[in-house]
Protein backbone atom coordinates (compact mmCIF):
# COMPACT_ATOMS: atom_id res chain seq x y z
CA UNK A 1 0.00 0.00 0.00
CA UNK A 2 1.34 3.42 -0.93
CA UNK A 3 2.08 6.08 1.69
CA UNK A 4 -0.71 8.28 0.34
CA UNK A 5 -3.28 5.52 0.82
CA UNK A 6 -1.96 4.79 4.26
CA UNK A 7 -2.40 8.41 5.31
CA UNK A 8 -5.92 8.52 3.85
CA UNK A 9 -6.84 5.23 5.56
CA UNK A 10 -5.39 6.40 8.88
CA UNK A 11 -7.39 9.66 8.70
CA UNK A 12 -10.58 7.76 7.82
CA UNK A 13 -10.10 5.28 10.66
CA UNK A 14 -9.36 8.05 13.15
CA UNK A 15 -12.50 9.99 12.22
CA UNK A 16 -14.55 6.79 12.13
CA UNK A 17 -13.35 5.86 15.63
CA UNK A 18 -14.25 9.33 16.92
CA UNK A 19 -17.65 9.22 15.19
CA UNK A 20 -18.42 5.76 16.60
CA UNK A 21 -17.33 6.84 20.08
CA UNK A 22 -19.51 9.96 19.90
CA UNK A 23 -22.42 7.90 18.57
CA UNK A 24 -22.13 5.29 21.29
CA UNK A 25 -21.76 7.88 24.03
CA UNK A 26 -24.64 9.97 22.66
CA UNK A 27 -26.90 6.93 22.25
CA UNK A 28 -26.10 5.61 25.74
CA UNK A 29 -26.49 8.96 27.47
CA UNK A 30 -29.77 9.72 25.68
CA UNK A 31 -31.25 6.36 26.62
CA UNK A 32 -30.01 6.73 30.19
CA UNK A 33 -31.66 10.14 30.39
CA UNK A 34 -35.00 8.91 29.03
CA UNK A 35 -35.03 5.83 31.26
CA UNK A 36 -34.13 8.04 34.23
CA UNK A 37 -37.16 10.23 33.53
CA UNK A 38 -39.35 7.13 33.33
CA UNK A 39 -37.94 5.86 36.63
CA UNK A 40 -38.68 9.23 38.23
CA UNK A 41 -42.25 8.89 37.01
CA UNK A 42 -42.44 5.37 38.48
CA UNK A 43 -41.35 6.70 41.86
CA UNK A 44 -44.01 9.38 41.65
CA UNK A 45 -46.64 6.71 40.87
CA UNK A 46 -45.51 4.55 43.78
CA UNK A 47 -45.08 7.33 46.35
CA UNK A 48 -48.77 7.61 47.41
CA UNK A 49 -48.97 3.85 47.91
CA UNK A 50 -46.02 3.87 50.31
CA UNK A 51 -47.50 6.50 52.67
CA UNK A 52 -49.38 5.69 55.96
CA UNK A 53 -53.11 5.14 55.24
CA UNK A 54 -55.97 6.60 57.29
CA UNK A 55 -57.12 3.16 58.62
CA UNK A 56 -54.64 3.25 61.49
CA UNK A 57 -54.06 -0.54 61.77
CA UNK A 58 -51.34 -2.05 59.58
CA UNK A 59 -52.61 -4.24 56.84
CA UNK A 60 -56.14 -2.85 56.94
CA UNK A 61 -55.86 0.07 54.58
CA UNK A 62 -56.83 0.36 50.94
CA UNK A 63 -54.88 -1.71 48.49
CA UNK A 64 -52.23 -0.13 46.28
CA UNK A 65 -53.48 2.28 43.70
CA UNK A 66 -56.42 3.37 45.89
CA UNK A 67 -54.81 5.36 48.72
CA UNK A 68 -54.25 8.42 46.69
CA UNK A 69 -57.87 8.45 45.57
CA UNK A 70 -59.66 7.07 48.68
CA UNK A 71 -60.81 10.45 49.86
CA UNK A 72 -61.90 11.42 46.36
CA UNK A 73 -64.63 8.75 45.90
CA UNK A 74 -68.17 9.94 45.17
CA UNK A 75 -70.43 10.55 48.23
CA UNK A 76 -67.59 9.62 50.61
CA UNK A 77 -67.12 6.10 49.25
CA UNK A 78 -63.64 4.73 49.72
CA UNK A 79 -61.28 3.86 46.90
CA UNK A 80 -61.54 0.16 47.70
CA UNK A 81 -65.25 0.25 46.98
CA UNK A 82 -64.57 2.10 43.74
CA UNK A 83 -62.04 -0.56 42.60
CA UNK A 84 -64.19 -3.46 43.93
CA UNK A 85 -61.35 -5.11 45.88
CA UNK A 86 -60.67 -5.71 49.56
CA UNK A 87 -57.67 -4.44 51.45
CA UNK A 88 -56.56 -7.87 52.66
CA UNK A 89 -55.01 -10.96 51.20
CA UNK A 90 -56.31 -13.37 48.59
CA UNK A 91 -58.61 -15.11 51.12
CA UNK A 92 -60.92 -12.12 51.12
CA UNK A 93 -63.65 -11.85 48.52
CA UNK A 94 -65.39 -8.96 46.90
CA UNK A 95 -67.34 -7.94 43.85
CA UNK A 96 -66.27 -9.13 40.46
CA UNK A 97 -63.19 -7.08 39.44
CA UNK A 98 -62.95 -5.42 36.10
CA UNK A 99 -60.23 -6.39 33.63
CA UNK A 100 -56.73 -5.19 34.56
CA UNK A 101 -55.62 -2.03 32.83
CA UNK A 102 -53.26 -2.23 29.89
CA UNK A 103 -49.54 -1.77 30.57
CA UNK A 104 -49.62 1.46 28.65
CA UNK A 105 -52.17 3.09 30.92
CA UNK A 106 -51.32 6.44 32.41
CA UNK A 107 -51.57 5.34 36.11
CA UNK A 108 -49.27 2.40 35.48
CA UNK A 109 -49.72 -1.26 36.29
CA UNK A 110 -49.69 -2.15 40.01
CA UNK A 111 -49.02 -5.52 41.57
CA UNK A 112 -48.64 -6.52 45.25
CA UNK A 113 -46.30 -9.28 46.49
CA UNK A 114 -46.96 -10.59 50.01
CA UNK A 115 -44.19 -11.94 52.29
CA UNK A 116 -45.55 -15.49 51.87
CA UNK A 117 -45.10 -15.25 48.10
CA UNK A 118 -48.75 -14.52 47.27
CA UNK A 119 -49.14 -12.14 44.32
CA UNK A 120 -52.21 -9.98 43.67
CA UNK A 121 -52.75 -7.70 40.69
CA UNK A 122 -54.54 -4.39 41.15
CA UNK A 123 -58.00 -4.55 39.62
CA UNK A 124 -58.12 -8.34 39.65
CA UNK A 125 -56.98 -10.76 37.05
CA UNK A 126 -53.84 -12.80 36.85
CA UNK A 127 -50.58 -11.15 37.99
CA UNK A 128 -48.51 -10.05 35.00
CA UNK A 129 -45.21 -8.82 36.37
CA UNK A 130 -42.26 -11.20 36.97
CA UNK A 131 -41.35 -11.99 40.58
CA UNK A 132 -37.91 -13.24 41.50
CA UNK A 133 -36.00 -13.87 44.71
CA UNK A 134 -35.01 -10.22 44.98
CA UNK A 135 -38.67 -9.16 44.84
CA UNK A 136 -39.62 -11.71 47.52
CA UNK A 137 -36.79 -10.47 49.72
CA UNK A 138 -38.12 -6.88 49.42
CA UNK A 139 -41.59 -8.14 50.40
CA UNK A 140 -40.26 -9.96 53.47
CA UNK A 141 -38.12 -7.00 54.57
CA UNK A 142 -40.86 -4.50 53.65
CA UNK A 143 -38.16 -2.01 52.75
CA UNK A 144 -35.80 -1.10 49.91
CA UNK A 145 -36.48 -0.48 46.22
CA UNK A 146 -34.90 -1.28 42.88
CA UNK A 147 -35.56 -1.07 39.14
CA UNK A 148 -35.45 -3.74 36.49
CA UNK A 149 -36.52 -4.17 32.89
CA UNK A 150 -38.79 -6.97 31.67
CA UNK A 151 -40.75 -7.97 28.61
CA UNK A 152 -44.34 -9.07 29.35
CA UNK A 153 -46.82 -10.10 26.64
CA UNK A 154 -44.49 -8.54 24.06
CA UNK A 155 -44.39 -5.20 25.90
CA UNK A 156 -41.05 -3.80 27.10
CA UNK A 157 -41.54 -2.54 30.67
CA UNK A 158 -39.54 -0.64 33.26
CA UNK A 159 -40.47 -2.05 36.67
CA UNK A 160 -40.08 -0.54 40.14
CA UNK A 161 -40.24 -2.82 43.17
CA UNK A 162 -40.51 -1.11 46.57
CA UNK A 163 -41.10 -2.56 50.07
CA UNK A 164 -44.05 -1.06 52.00
CA UNK A 165 -43.04 -0.68 55.66
CA UNK A 166 -46.63 0.08 56.75
CA UNK A 167 -48.51 -2.87 55.20
CA UNK A 168 -45.53 -5.27 55.16
CA UNK A 169 -45.64 -6.19 51.50
CA UNK A 170 -43.88 -5.12 48.30
CA UNK A 171 -45.52 -3.14 45.62
CA UNK A 172 -44.53 -3.37 41.95
CA UNK A 173 -45.27 -0.56 39.51
CA UNK A 174 -44.63 -0.87 35.77
CA UNK A 175 -44.65 1.59 32.88
CA UNK A 176 -43.95 0.71 29.24
CA UNK A 177 -40.65 1.62 27.57
CA UNK A 178 -42.36 1.82 24.18
CA UNK A 179 -41.81 5.54 23.74
CA UNK A 180 -38.21 5.27 24.86
CA UNK A 181 -37.53 2.41 22.45
CA UNK A 182 -39.19 4.31 19.63
CA UNK A 183 -37.00 7.36 20.23
CA UNK A 184 -33.88 5.22 20.49
CA UNK A 185 -34.61 3.39 17.25
CA UNK A 186 -34.92 6.72 15.51
CA UNK A 187 -31.63 7.88 17.04
CA UNK A 188 -29.95 4.62 15.99
CA UNK A 189 -30.70 5.35 12.34
CA UNK A 190 -29.59 8.95 12.76
CA UNK A 191 -26.33 8.01 14.41
CA UNK A 192 -25.71 5.35 11.77
CA UNK A 193 -26.11 7.90 8.99
CA UNK A 194 -23.86 10.37 10.84
CA UNK A 195 -21.13 7.75 11.36
CA UNK A 196 -21.32 6.57 7.73
CA UNK A 197 -21.21 10.12 6.45
CA UNK A 198 -18.31 10.91 8.78
CA UNK A 199 -16.30 7.94 7.52
CA UNK A 200 -16.96 8.89 3.90
CA UNK A 201 -16.05 12.50 4.55
CA UNK A 202 -12.95 11.38 6.45
CA UNK A 203 -11.85 9.27 3.51
CA UNK A 204 -12.21 12.19 1.12
CA UNK A 205 -10.45 14.58 3.49
CA UNK A 206 -7.72 11.99 4.15
CA UNK A 207 -7.07 11.64 0.43
CA UNK A 208 -6.90 15.41 0.04
CA UNK A 209 -4.64 15.79 3.09
CA UNK A 210 -2.31 13.00 1.96
CA UNK A 211 -2.06 14.53 -1.51
CA UNK A 212 -1.28 17.93 -0.03
CA UNK A 213 1.17 16.56 2.57
CA UNK A 214 3.09 14.45 0.07
CA UNK A 215 3.25 17.08 -2.65
CA UNK A 216 6.52 18.61 -1.29
CA UNK A 217 8.06 15.15 -1.00
CA UNK A 218 7.05 14.37 -4.58
CA UNK A 219 8.69 17.58 -5.77
CA UNK A 220 11.78 16.77 -3.69
CA UNK A 221 11.91 13.29 -5.24
CA UNK A 222 11.75 14.79 -8.73
CA UNK A 223 14.65 17.10 -7.88
CA UNK A 224 16.75 14.24 -6.50
CA UNK A 225 16.13 12.20 -9.65
CA UNK A 226 17.31 15.12 -11.76
CA UNK A 227 20.40 15.54 -9.57
CA UNK A 228 21.42 11.88 -9.44
CA UNK A 229 21.03 11.50 -13.21
CA UNK A 230 24.29 13.46 -13.57
CA UNK A 231 26.75 11.66 -11.31
CA UNK A 232 29.78 13.10 -13.10
CA UNK A 233 29.19 16.58 -11.70
CA UNK A 234 26.03 16.34 -9.56
CA UNK A 235 24.43 19.62 -8.60
CA UNK A 236 23.01 20.29 -5.15
CA UNK A 237 19.43 20.58 -3.95
CA UNK A 238 18.24 23.93 -2.69
CA UNK A 239 17.62 23.82 1.04
CA UNK A 240 14.26 25.59 1.04
CA UNK A 241 10.71 24.89 2.20
CA UNK A 242 9.60 23.40 5.49
CA UNK A 243 12.18 22.66 8.17
CA UNK A 244 11.87 18.89 7.62
CA UNK A 245 12.50 19.29 3.89
CA UNK A 246 15.44 21.60 4.54
CA UNK A 247 17.00 19.01 6.81
CA UNK A 248 16.33 16.29 4.24
CA UNK A 249 17.91 18.40 1.49
CA UNK A 250 20.94 19.15 3.69
CA UNK A 251 21.39 15.45 4.48
CA UNK A 252 21.08 14.56 0.79
CA UNK A 253 23.64 17.23 -0.14
CA UNK A 254 26.05 15.86 2.47
CA UNK A 255 25.62 12.41 0.97
CA UNK A 256 26.38 13.81 -2.48
CA UNK A 257 29.48 15.56 -1.12
CA UNK A 258 30.73 12.33 0.44
CA UNK A 259 29.99 10.41 -2.76
CA UNK A 260 31.79 12.98 -4.87
CA UNK A 261 34.82 12.90 -2.58
CA UNK A 262 34.85 9.11 -2.70
CA UNK A 263 34.68 9.05 -6.51
CA UNK A 264 37.39 11.69 -6.75
CA UNK A 265 39.61 9.75 -4.33
CA UNK A 266 39.14 6.56 -6.34
CA UNK A 267 40.04 8.35 -9.54
CA UNK A 268 43.13 9.90 -7.96
CA UNK A 269 44.17 6.55 -6.53
CA UNK A 270 43.84 4.82 -9.89
CA UNK A 271 45.63 7.64 -11.70
CA UNK A 272 48.46 7.80 -9.17
CA UNK A 273 48.82 4.04 -8.99
CA UNK A 274 48.98 3.73 -12.77
CA UNK A 275 51.60 6.48 -12.86
CA UNK A 276 53.73 4.89 -10.15
CA UNK A 277 53.44 1.42 -11.64
CA UNK A 278 54.38 2.60 -15.10
CA UNK A 279 58.03 3.26 -14.17
CA UNK A 280 58.87 -0.08 -12.47
CA UNK A 281 56.96 -2.02 -15.12
CA UNK A 282 58.84 -0.24 -17.93
CA UNK A 283 62.17 -0.81 -16.21
CA UNK A 284 61.32 -4.43 -15.55
CA UNK A 285 60.31 -4.96 -19.16
CA UNK A 286 63.58 -3.42 -20.38
CA UNK A 287 65.71 -5.51 -18.05
CA UNK A 288 63.87 -8.71 -18.96
CA UNK A 289 64.48 -8.04 -22.68
CA UNK A 290 68.18 -7.54 -21.95
CA UNK A 291 68.23 -10.66 -19.80
CA UNK A 292 66.92 -12.70 -22.73
CA UNK A 293 70.24 -11.97 -24.46
CA UNK A 294 72.27 -12.39 -21.28
CA UNK A 295 74.35 -15.19 -22.78
CA UNK A 296 76.37 -12.53 -24.59
CA UNK A 297 77.06 -10.60 -21.35
CA UNK A 298 79.85 -11.25 -18.88
CA UNK A 299 78.93 -13.25 -15.82
CA UNK A 300 79.13 -10.34 -13.37
CA UNK A 301 76.82 -8.20 -15.57
CA UNK A 302 74.31 -11.06 -15.78
CA UNK A 303 74.33 -11.33 -11.98
CA UNK A 304 73.79 -7.57 -11.60
CA UNK A 305 70.97 -7.69 -14.16
CA UNK A 306 69.29 -10.55 -12.30
CA UNK A 307 69.54 -8.69 -9.00
CA UNK A 308 68.10 -5.56 -10.63
CA UNK A 309 65.11 -7.55 -11.92
CA UNK A 310 64.49 -8.98 -8.45
CA UNK A 311 64.69 -5.52 -6.86
CA UNK A 312 62.25 -4.10 -9.36
CA UNK A 313 59.87 -7.01 -8.76
CA UNK A 314 60.10 -6.35 -5.01
CA UNK A 315 59.38 -2.67 -5.58
CA UNK A 316 56.44 -3.50 -7.84
CA UNK A 317 55.08 -5.94 -5.26
CA UNK A 318 55.41 -3.30 -2.54
CA UNK A 319 53.57 -0.69 -4.60
CA UNK A 320 50.72 -3.11 -5.32
CA UNK A 321 50.49 -4.05 -1.63
CA UNK A 322 50.42 -0.37 -0.62
CA UNK A 323 47.69 0.42 -3.16
CA UNK A 324 45.59 -2.49 -1.90
CA UNK A 325 46.06 -1.29 1.69
CA UNK A 326 44.87 2.21 0.80
CA UNK A 327 41.91 0.80 -1.15
CA UNK A 328 40.62 -0.79 2.07
CA UNK A 329 39.62 2.65 3.33
CA UNK A 330 40.05 4.28 6.71
CA UNK A 331 37.36 2.30 8.55
CA UNK A 332 38.66 -1.16 9.40
CA UNK A 333 36.00 -3.80 8.88
CA UNK A 334 37.98 -6.66 10.40
CA UNK A 335 37.41 -7.92 13.93
CA UNK A 336 39.20 -5.80 16.53
CA UNK A 337 41.14 -7.18 19.45
CA UNK A 338 43.42 -6.02 22.23
CA UNK A 339 46.94 -5.17 21.02
CA UNK A 340 50.06 -4.55 23.13
CA UNK A 341 51.32 -1.52 21.23
CA UNK A 342 54.69 -1.42 23.00
CA UNK A 343 55.36 -5.00 21.91
CA UNK A 344 54.40 -4.16 18.31
CA UNK A 345 56.83 -1.20 18.31
CA UNK A 346 59.65 -3.28 19.84
CA UNK A 347 59.21 -6.04 17.22
CA UNK A 348 59.16 -3.48 14.40
CA UNK A 349 62.45 -2.01 15.65
CA UNK A 350 64.02 -5.47 15.81
CA UNK A 351 63.02 -6.21 12.19
CA UNK A 352 64.50 -2.90 11.06
CA UNK A 353 67.75 -3.65 12.91
CA UNK A 354 68.06 -6.95 11.05
CA UNK A 355 67.62 -5.20 7.68
CA UNK A 356 69.83 -2.23 8.62
CA UNK A 357 72.34 -3.26 11.30
CA UNK A 358 73.93 0.19 11.21
CA UNK A 359 70.74 1.87 12.49
CA UNK A 360 70.81 3.02 16.12
CA UNK A 361 67.60 3.16 18.15
CA UNK A 362 66.83 4.85 21.46
CA UNK A 363 63.65 3.30 22.92
CA UNK A 364 61.44 4.59 25.70
CA UNK A 365 58.24 2.53 25.55
CA UNK A 366 55.39 2.79 28.03
CA UNK A 367 53.38 -0.45 28.21
CA UNK A 368 50.21 0.37 26.30
CA UNK A 369 47.18 -1.72 25.28
CA UNK A 370 44.88 -0.56 22.50
CA UNK A 371 41.95 -2.07 20.64
CA UNK A 372 42.37 -2.40 16.89
CA UNK A 373 43.09 -4.51 13.82
CA UNK A 374 46.53 -6.07 14.36
CA UNK A 375 47.82 -6.20 10.76
CA UNK A 376 46.94 -2.56 10.10
CA UNK A 377 48.54 -1.34 13.33
CA UNK A 378 51.70 -3.41 12.64
CA UNK A 379 51.92 -2.04 9.09
CA UNK A 380 51.55 1.58 10.23
CA UNK A 381 54.16 1.26 13.00
CA UNK A 382 56.60 -0.41 10.59
CA UNK A 383 56.12 2.38 8.03
CA UNK A 384 56.84 5.12 10.60
CA UNK A 385 60.04 3.44 11.81
CA UNK A 386 61.19 2.58 8.28
CA UNK A 387 60.62 6.18 7.17
CA UNK A 388 62.88 7.39 10.01
CA UNK A 389 65.53 4.78 9.13
CA UNK A 390 65.68 5.95 5.52
CA UNK A 391 66.36 9.56 6.52
CA UNK A 392 68.51 9.07 9.61
CA UNK A 393 72.29 9.42 9.11
CA UNK A 394 74.48 6.44 10.14
CA UNK A 395 75.69 8.17 13.29
CA UNK A 396 72.32 9.63 14.25
CA UNK A 397 70.10 7.74 16.69
CA UNK A 398 66.42 7.16 16.00
CA UNK A 399 64.41 8.15 19.07
CA UNK A 400 61.31 6.03 19.56
CA UNK A 401 58.93 7.12 22.33
CA UNK A 402 55.59 5.63 23.37
CA UNK A 403 53.74 7.67 25.98
CA UNK A 404 50.03 8.02 26.80
CA UNK A 405 49.08 5.99 23.73
CA UNK A 406 51.03 8.17 21.24
CA UNK A 407 54.01 6.82 19.28
CA UNK A 408 56.63 9.46 18.45
CA UNK A 409 59.56 8.64 16.12
CA UNK A 410 62.32 11.18 15.52
CA UNK A 411 65.27 10.95 13.17
CA UNK A 412 68.29 13.27 12.92
CA UNK A 413 68.14 13.71 9.16
CA UNK A 414 67.42 16.83 7.12
CA UNK A 415 63.82 17.03 8.26
CA UNK A 416 60.82 18.13 6.20
CA UNK A 417 60.86 21.17 3.97
CA UNK A 418 58.35 23.73 5.22
CA UNK A 419 56.47 23.56 1.93
CA UNK A 420 56.19 19.76 2.17
CA UNK A 421 54.77 19.52 5.70
CA UNK A 422 51.08 19.88 4.66
CA UNK A 423 51.44 17.08 2.10
CA UNK A 424 53.65 14.44 3.72
CA UNK A 425 50.65 12.18 4.42
CA UNK A 426 49.14 12.52 0.92
CA UNK A 427 49.09 9.51 -1.39
CA UNK A 428 52.03 9.21 -3.78
CA UNK A 429 53.44 12.53 -2.58
CA UNK A 430 57.24 12.61 -2.70
CA UNK A 431 59.36 15.57 -1.78
CA UNK A 432 62.14 16.70 -4.06
CA UNK A 433 64.71 15.18 -1.72
CA UNK A 434 62.91 11.83 -1.80
CA UNK A 435 62.72 11.33 -5.53
CA UNK A 436 66.01 9.49 -5.60
CA UNK A 437 65.00 7.23 -2.69
CA UNK A 438 63.27 3.86 -3.15
CA UNK A 439 59.57 3.73 -2.37
CA UNK A 440 56.23 4.76 -3.80
CA UNK A 441 55.23 7.62 -1.51
CA UNK A 442 52.43 5.61 0.09
CA UNK A 443 54.04 4.70 3.42
CA UNK A 444 52.93 7.73 5.46
CA UNK A 445 49.55 7.80 3.69
CA UNK A 446 48.97 4.27 5.02
CA UNK A 447 49.99 5.46 8.50
CA UNK A 448 47.44 8.28 8.46
CA UNK A 449 44.67 6.02 7.15
CA UNK A 450 45.30 3.39 9.84
CA UNK A 451 45.38 6.04 12.58
CA UNK A 452 42.09 7.62 11.46
CA UNK A 453 40.49 4.20 11.10
CA UNK A 454 41.19 3.56 14.80
CA UNK A 455 39.98 6.98 15.96
CA UNK A 456 43.47 8.48 16.24
CA UNK A 457 45.59 10.90 14.21
CA UNK A 458 48.98 11.27 12.51
CA UNK A 459 51.16 14.40 12.62
CA UNK A 460 54.51 15.45 11.20
CA UNK A 461 56.80 18.28 12.30
CA UNK A 462 60.44 19.30 12.44
CA UNK A 463 62.44 19.08 15.66
CA UNK A 464 63.86 22.32 17.01
CA UNK A 465 67.47 21.06 16.79
CA UNK A 466 67.09 19.25 13.47
CA UNK A 467 65.45 16.14 12.17
CA UNK A 468 61.86 15.11 11.56
CA UNK A 469 59.28 13.94 14.09
CA UNK A 470 56.30 11.76 13.15
CA UNK A 471 53.61 11.17 15.78
CA UNK A 472 50.79 8.65 15.48
CA UNK A 473 48.05 7.47 17.85
CA UNK A 474 45.41 4.78 17.47
CA UNK A 475 42.64 6.18 19.61
CA UNK A 476 42.28 6.17 23.37
CA UNK A 477 44.36 3.33 24.88
CA UNK A 478 42.63 0.74 27.01
CA UNK A 479 45.37 1.03 29.63
CA UNK A 480 48.91 2.36 30.05
CA UNK A 481 51.60 1.94 32.71
CA UNK A 482 54.62 4.17 33.22
CA UNK A 483 56.15 1.49 35.44
CA UNK A 484 57.14 -0.54 32.39
CA UNK A 485 59.62 2.02 30.95
CA UNK A 486 63.04 0.46 30.27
Amino acid sequence: MSLRRRIAAAAALAVAAVAVAIGVIGYTSTRSHLVSELQTELRQRAAPELQPHPGGARGGGPPPGERGSAARGPQGTSGRAQRGTSGRGPSETGPVAPSPPAFGGAPGYFQVVYPDGTIRALGGGEPQLPVNAKVLEAARRASGSFFMSARVRGVHLELLTAGDPYDHWAIQVALPLTSVDSVMHGLLLTYGLVIGGGVLLAGLLGAAISRSALAPIKRFLKRTEDVTSELERPSRIEETGASELRRLAASFNQTLNALERSIEAQRNLVADASHELRTPIAALRSNIQIFLDADRLPAHEREGLRQSILDELDELTQVVADVLELARGSSPSAHRESIELDTVVREAVERTRRRAPQARFDLQLEPTVIEGVPDRVVRAVANVIDNARKWSPPDGPIEVRLHDGTLSVRDHGPGFAEGDLPYVFDRFYRADKARGQPGSGLGLAIVKQAAQGHGGRAEAENAADGGAVVKVSFGTPLRTSAAGLP
